[in-house]
């Protein structure tokens, strides 16, 4: 029996050795003041050759929209929406319908007022979806903290 148990341990061992978590997309951040009461919070996506992103502009009916969700703070107000370039747009068979994504990288941009002379950190999590001509991932959601100096 012990032989069994042990047998068995290290097989279900191997097998979580092997399997691999696919992140395809990878997020840095920044943040440039552009004047003593003004700031732009920049969130930049690499994927992986042959991965996209979705915009923040999909239609009902299609893949997981990339999203933002900024925490209220005393120390910083939002100025409009967060920004994006402009996105590729193509029917996407996946999905049945045309759909806007980015590929290779993509910086979202957030400007936001600053509200006094302390230090300043945007914090939030964004939302979103990576797929590649295969497969679609679930959206995955990241917590984000940017210092503005």
């Amino acid at each position: 029996m012990k032989k069994f148990v042990l047998a068995s341990l290290v097989l279900l061992a191997t097998v979580s050795a092997k399997a691999q978590i696919i992140n395809p997309v990878h997020w840095s951040y920044a943040a440039k003041k552009t004047s003593p009461t003004e700031a732009v919070v920049f969130l930049k996506a690499t994927m992986d050759k042959g991965w996209h992103i979705y915009s923040q502009n999909v239609k009902e009916g299609g893949p997981i929209k990339t999203s933002f969700t900024f925490d209220s703070s005393p120390a910083y107000a939002l100025v409009s929406k967060t920004q994006e370039p402009k996105p590729i747009t193509k029917l996407e068979k996946t999905f049945d319908m045309e759909v806007s994504y980015f590929e290779n990288s993509v910086i979202f941009q957030q400007k936001v007022k600053l509200k006094g002379n302390g230090p300043v950190t945007v914090k939030g999590k964004l939302e979103y979806m990576s797929c590649n001509d295969h497969k679609c991932l679930p959206p995955d959601e990241v917590a984000f903290s940017i210092p503005v100096k």
